[in-house]
């Protein structure tokens, strides 16, 4: 879907593009693609390298086009909670798009929040850093949902150790991962963007401090959630095999309880004499040495602990 927009107070849609106008294009098809390489020029393997999800943040110059990749978070349903997908931006003179392969929380509230502050955008790269600062503003607040998530987890373990919550763990942990990494590559294309020195007139200082303030926040916060995360895997891994040894050495002192009257039982079944073949009273003793045994030997693994 690919929507003109506007800057003037916030952002109005046109019909077509106008020059100094944003375009903006979501999952892109057939018809998208086609218009902005015949009409709009965009080098093909721009678009191309968008189209990857596995694209690293970059910074690049092409003849008069510049093509700047930004990491984005992205909440899915699938087995892991969050990821992050790429975001370009193609610039040249009075051309300004963004496209995206994913249907993103960020660019709708993004304008939503630009029309309801009448937001001024002054040009293409005051626009760029206001996305960015934007996509910081959606990692903190998914990991608000992320902190939210591990709390529900860690709870549930307390309850009963089940595997369903350790894979919740894990999966949490996944997007942990990948939030570090892309905010890491944000960090890296931030530096190159700041050292562009003939594009440096064009920049709001104090809405470059602001990206970098929320950008440090995001990746501080990224990693203290990963690191919490990582204690706690690990003392639940613990936990769970100090639970394993208890269970095996309660089986292990059952076992040999059950073993004496078995031992006693099985000497005096055997068809050989002994003392108690003629004796009336002979199955009787020996049930209650087997009982005798047995409570001897539960009385001294209760003194050792062993139960």
């Amino acid at each position: 879907m690919m929507t003109f927009l506007k800057s003037n107070v916030g952002f109005t849609p046109l019909e077509r593009w106008e020059p100094g106008c944003w375009i903006n294009v979501t999952g892109p098809g057939e018809e998208d693609v086609r218009y902005l390489t015949r009409e709009m020029k965009v080098p093909d393997s721009f678009l191309q390298d968008i189209e990857d999800v596995d694209e690293r943040s970059r910074l690049e110059v092409e003849d008069e086009w510049t093509l700047m990749i930004l990491r984005i978070p992205y909440k899915v349903d699938d087995s892991i909670p969050f990821i992050t997908v790429p975001l370009g931006f193609i610039l040249k003179e009075d051309v300004v798009i963004t496209v995206c392969h994913y249907r993103t929380e960020m660019i709708p509230d993004f304008v939503l929040y630009a029309n309801r502050k009448n937001l001024r955008i002054s040009c293409s790269w005051d626009l760029l850093f206001r996305l960015f600062l934007s996509s910081s503003v959606w990692y903190l607040k998914y990991l608000k949902q992320i902190s939210a998530q591990m709390g529900t987890a860690e709870r549930e373990l307390e309850r009963s150790i089940r595997n369903e919550e350790l894979q919740r763990l894990l999966k949490i942990e996944k997007s942990l991962v990948f939030f570090i990494t892309s905010l890491q590559g944000n960090d890296n294309l931030l530096v190159r963007m700041k050292n562009l020195k003939s594009q440096r007139r064009f920049f709001d200082e104090d809405l470059v401090e602001d990206v970098e303030i929320e950008q440090r926040q995001a990746q501080d916060t990224v990693r203290i959630y990963s690191d919490i995360l990582s204690s706690t895997m690990d003392a639940y891994a613990s936990v769970i095999s100090n639970n394993l040894n208890i269970v095996m050495k309660r089986m292990t002192s059952v076992s040999i309880i059950l073993m004496l009257p078995t031992l006693i039982a099985s000497l005096y079944g055997m068809n050989v004499p002994n003392s108690l073949e003629k004796n009336a009273w002979g199955f009787a003793i020996v049930i209650l040495v087997s009982i005798l045994f047995s409570v001897v030997g539960y009385l001294f693994f209760r003194w050792r602990r062993w139960l």
